[in-house]
């Protein structure tokens, strides 16, 4: 038996200018239902942002960014979503919105363990 279990994930980006179309990669979001694990890690180059929009409100982008973290949490940190189990917050976190911090398609792999893959992915894709 394999110790190796398939997960999702997605990256998170920031859009400071819809019109525009460009972002920039902020953070991952990796889901395993093999180890019931949704979590999220996160690292805002914010002279990369600055230089899309330098009027970015970068504290409202740094709490967005710490809400998505807190629902993958759970706990009070997740709000109402505290109750859901790790598949349905994460879902919920990758559906499409219109709001400057937004979850990418997601892709799929196989890891032994998801936590270390989502740090992975965020030195890969982020940093």
């Amino acid at each position: 038996m394999s110790d190796r279990h398939v997960y999702e994930y997605a990256l998170v980006r920031v859009v400071p200018r819809i019109e525009r179309g460009e972002c920039v990669n902020a953070g991952v979001l990796v889901y395993c239902r093999a180890k019931s694990y949704v979590g999220a890690r996160t690292h805002l180059d914010e002279a990369r942002l600055l230089a899309l929009d330098p009027a970015v409100d970068l504290p409202g982008v740094r709490a967005a960014l710490r809400a998505v973290e807190g629902v993958c949490t759970g706990g009070a940190a997740a709000g109402q979503a505290a109750q859901d189990d790790p598949g349905r917050r994460f879902r919920w976190l990758i559906a499409p919105r219109s709001t400057i911090v937004q979850p990418g398609p997601v892709h799929t792999g196989l890891t032994a363990d998801p936590a270390a893959e989502a740090l992975r992915l965020l030195d890969l894709l982020v940093r």
